[in-house]
């Protein structure tokens, strides 16, 4: 075992780990709320939300290839990819807690204005920190297998924050609005704030306990055009951005959708029957004590008072929290799948299977509750064995560009992945809004129109579905199947052996 091809120890796997748990605080509310916080909570009409959730996250599709050129050529003693995690974390955490703020009393130009410039600014931000952030796995080991085990321990970490952000977001928000008279702006900025404090903290525990330990051949001396040029050769990355598109927009647009799907369509009779029969409901008014009603998962009230009640958060949250520890389970326990069946066999597979779990949901009734938690559940077991997997074939595709042009820009690669993801993120939001109001005449104060619970119901379903099957055929042209990387490896780490690179 050489110095570029270690077994990480667990601490270096953990820490590296935790970065990106940090990201999904911020990425996590923006697949899940973030939508639904521009129009119900800021006030947003669908037009203007949807051009605030587009153009910043075009732009920051646009700034990732240059924060690739930049992070190619950073030379510093702690390596070209760590110091970015360590320089982004405090502008980053003040940012988050701004992008979440409603300025009070405001005209709705100026409203517009500040959304979009913190949006923007927050996207920025993401990008200086997180597209070095996924560069470093591929550079911490060249060993394939070691890869997938850190992608894995990244991804476990990454559902750990995901299980929080969508266990606990709605119900704090609440909570705090409760302690503030009923003021949902505020409960918004309190949880953004302590999201944004525990960043911090992880960001930090990533920079001090991971080691960049790949280095290319010999320096990259092109010119950034040139490493472009050379990228656009690569099949397997073309591949690569046209699924890693569909698959963000498909998590932008399911999540709009779902929230609304469970907060307007689910009946909310049938979600008041279901949370009681997890013991989460009271008919006293007043507060009952305990870490539940500290979380704010208690619901006041009766079936009755059901519709204006926070039960419809309560059960959003059981959802969010039933499917990512769903994922965090299937995670652990498929490590050994792209080792067996290869990485594009085990995306393919899952992706299909989630797409027939999503047109499955347009089946079920509003009152079917149980049926609904059943699907989240099995749809986080098709989708989640695809998640570190995809990671590691990004990884996989800057060894391509390696050994068919004999240079490595690592950087250059992952900024591009980073381009569609934000590209899919942006259109996937953005979509969800224009699709809503051109078929269904959506008007996001009349959130509970017929018209409307129609909408939900086809997006939420079949519009998701479409979107698996587009991740799945795009996974299905990449050309890096098993035996492909496993000869890739092997040839890399010959010519790496005979450079004698000293790490």
């Amino acid at each position: 075992m050489d110095s570029q091809t270690p077994k990480l120890s667990f601490v270096e796997k953990a820490g590296y780990s935790a970065g990106d748990a940090a990201a999904n605080f911020v990425f996590m509310t923006m697949v899940l709320f973030q939508l639904n916080f521009y129009t119900d909570i800021f006030g947003l009409s669908a037009g203007a939300a949807a051009a605030i959730l587009l153009w910043p996250r075009l732009w920051d599709a646009i700034f990732d290839p240059i924060m690739g050129i930049l992070a190619d050529r950073t030379k510093t003693r702690w390596g070209k990819f760590r110091p970015w995690i360590l320089w982004t974390s405090i502008p980053w955490a003040v940012c988050m807690v701004l992008a979440y703020t409603t300025p009070d009393g405001w005209s709705t130009a100026a409203m517009i204005a500040y959304a979009g410039i913190t949006n923007t600014i927050l996207m920025t931000l993401y990008s200086m920190n997180n597209m070095p952030y996924s560069a470093l796995g591929g550079v911490m080991t060249a060993d394939l297998h070691e890869r997938t085990k850190l992608n894995s321990y990244r991804f476990v970490s990454v559902n750990i924050a995901q299980f929080i952000v969508g266990g606990l977001t709605l119900p704090l928000v609440a909570k705090f609005a409760a302690a503030s008279g009923g003021d949902r702006q505020h409960g918004w900025q309190m949880v953004m704030l302590l999201w944004a404090v525990l960043c911090l903290v992880l960001f930090f525990i990533t920079f001090l306990t991971t080691r960049e330990r790949i280095a290319p051949v010999s320096e990259v001396k092109s010119s950034p055009k040139q490493d472009f040029l050379d990228l656009l050769k690569n099949r397997p990355w073309i591949a690569l951005v046209i699924y890693t598109v569909f698959n963000f927009a498909m998590l932008t647009y399911r999540g709009g959708a779902h929230y609304n799907y469970y907060h307007h369509y689910a009946d909310k009779a049938a979600i008041f029957d279901f949370v009681a029969m997890f013991g989460l409901t009271t008919p006293e008014l007043a507060s009952q004590g305990g870490l539940l009603e500290f979380l704010g998962y208690v619901v006041h009230g009766t079936r009755e008072t059901a519709a204006s009640s926070n039960a419809a958060d309560v059960f959003n949250s059981i959802i969010n929290m039933a499917g990512t520890a769903t994922t965090i389970i299937v995670i652990i326990l498929s490590t050994g799948l792209s080792k067996r069946f290869g990485k594009k066999a085990v995306i393919a597979t899952g992706f299909g299977l989630s797409a027939l779990n999503a047109f499955a949901l347009y089946l079920l009734p509003p009152t079917a509750t149980f049926g609904m938690l059943a699907l989240a559940i099995t749809g986080s077991i098709f989708y989640a064995p695809t998640i570190a997997v995809a990671w590691a074939m990004y990884a996989d595709a800057a060894d391509y560009s390696e050994w068919q042009t004999g240079r490595r820009f690592t950087g250059m690669v992952f900024a591009t992945i980073g381009f569609s993801l934000k590209t899919g993120l942006a259109l996937g939001s953005a979509c969800f809004l224009w699709i809503m109001e051109g078929l269904w005449n959506y008007d996001t104060h009349a959130s509970s129109a017929p018209n409307a619970i129609s909408g939900y119901h086809v997006s939420s379903s079949v519009m998701v579905g479409l979107l698996y099957i587009g991740g799945m055929l795009a996974i299905a042209a990449c050309s890096l199947n098993k035996t492909t990387t496993l000869k890739m490896s092997a040839e890399l780490a010959e010519r790496r052996a005979k450079a004698n690179i000293a790490v």
